[in-house]
């Protein structure tokens, strides 16, 4: 009885982690995800804490949830996780504008962006270890 358990959209070795209604644009946002995309978690982690760009704490956020979705509902390693994938859609965009001279109306665009970050976990080299 009851419903069906929903099948993973993600791999057994994966976790994935969505932010949603980011106040930047999605360029701006993929500039940020190309940094930490292939790295392993822990120095994605630091290069996210100590960037200058403003939405690297949130992009911060959504990492730790991925890696907290890892541990806590799919029983995956923290020190073997590394970012497989962080991609960038576009959400809504708020339209305003400014009055400018001779009558004209300047358009104003203020986008929103979307943040998925998948994380896998790899196993250790035994080269890494020495």
């Amino acid at each position: 009885m009851g419903k069906e358990k929903n099948p993973r959209r993600v791999a057994e070795n994966e976790a994935m982690a969505k932010l949603r209604m980011l106040r930047t644009s999605p360029q701006k946002l993929n500039l940020v995800a190309a940094m930490i995309r292939g790295k392993k978690v822990e120095k994605a982690l630091a290069d996210l804490t100590f960037s200058k760009k403003r939405i690297a704490g949130d992009v911060r956020k959504c990492l730790q949830s991925a890696i907290a979705n890892a541990e806590n509902n799919h029983g995956l390693d923290v020190d073997e996780l590394v970012v497989a994938e962080a991609f960038v859609g576009k959400n809504l965009v708020l339209k305003r504008g400014r009055p400018r001279a001779r009558g004209r109306f300047g358009r104003i665009m203020k986008p929103f962006s979307e943040l998925t970050i998948k994380v896998r976990q790899v196993e250790a080299e035994v080269g890494e270890q020495a």
